[in-house]
Formats: C-alpha cells, sequence, structure tokens
C-alpha cells in the first residue's frame, strides 16, 4: 500500500490550493483516508477525513471540503480562504479496516486508526 501527496506550496493568506492524494494498492472507497498536519515544533493533527462520513477539524470548517474520486483512487482536499496559521506538512493517511461501519467522529480523527501514511506536501501560507 502507498499513499503519494501532492500539491502543496507557497500562497499568500486567502488564496486556495488543492492537495491530492494518490492511493495504490487499496481501493478508497473501502476504506477511511484522511488528512493530517503537523507544524513545526508541533504534534500532528486531524485536519479532515472521508469514509462513510466526512468530518472536519474545527479550525478548517467552512474553508476546507475533502473529496473522492472512486475510480482514480484519490482523495482530495480543497483548501480555500487560507491562513498563515494552516502553515504545515500535510499528510495523508489509510484506515487499516476494511469497510468500517464507523461514523462517529473520534474514530476519523484519531491518529491511531491509520495504519497508512504518505510521505507529505508542504504548505505555506504567507501573510
Amino acid at each position: 500500500v502507498q499513499l503519494q501527496a501532492s500539491g502543496g506550496g507557497l500562497v499568500q493568506a486567502g488564496d486556495s490550493l488543492r492537495l491530492s492524494c494518490a492511493v495504490s494498492g487499496r481501493t478508497v472507497a473501502n476504506y477511511v483516508v484522511g488528512w493530517f498536519r503537523q507544524a513545526p515544533g508541533k504534534e500532528r493533527e486531524f485536519v479532515a477525513a472521508i469514509g462513510r462520513i466526512k468530518h472536519y477539524a474545527d479550525s478548517v470548517k467552512g474553508r476546507f471540503a475533502i473529496s473522492r474520486d472512486n475510480a482514480k483512487d484519490t482523495v482530495d482536499l480543497q483548501m480555500d480562504s487560507l491562513k498563515p496559521e494552516d502553515t504545515a506538512i500535510y499528510y495523508c493517511a489509510l484506515d487499516a479496516l476494511f469497510r468500517t461501519s464507523r461514523r462517529d467522529s473520534n474514530y476519523y480523527s484519531d491518529r491511531l486508526t491509520y495504519n497508512y501514511w504518505g510521505q507529505g506536501t508542504q504548505v505555506t501560507v504567507s501573510s
């Protein structure tokens, strides 16, 4: 199983970016896929996930949107109205459970839910 994150870059506050996570070895329609981020000196934190539900961190609700393309086995993260505090390395991750029936948000936001991680893509937002 491999995950490849792409789409990061340097933008100004208020701009948009679209990240993409390409998954190989698994069909994304059957697993929860999440996005996390890690800023310098901080712990990795949950951003958004998609499975039977979509779940977002409070800090990105209304600005970020997660979507899935089952035909391409990709999961995208559309990020609008970016803020300097969104600056981080963004990682995508894949759940280990096949077709989990879980819908609780705690499951989707827990790093321990995910067994497979991509290499990360840098997002830098200047003020």
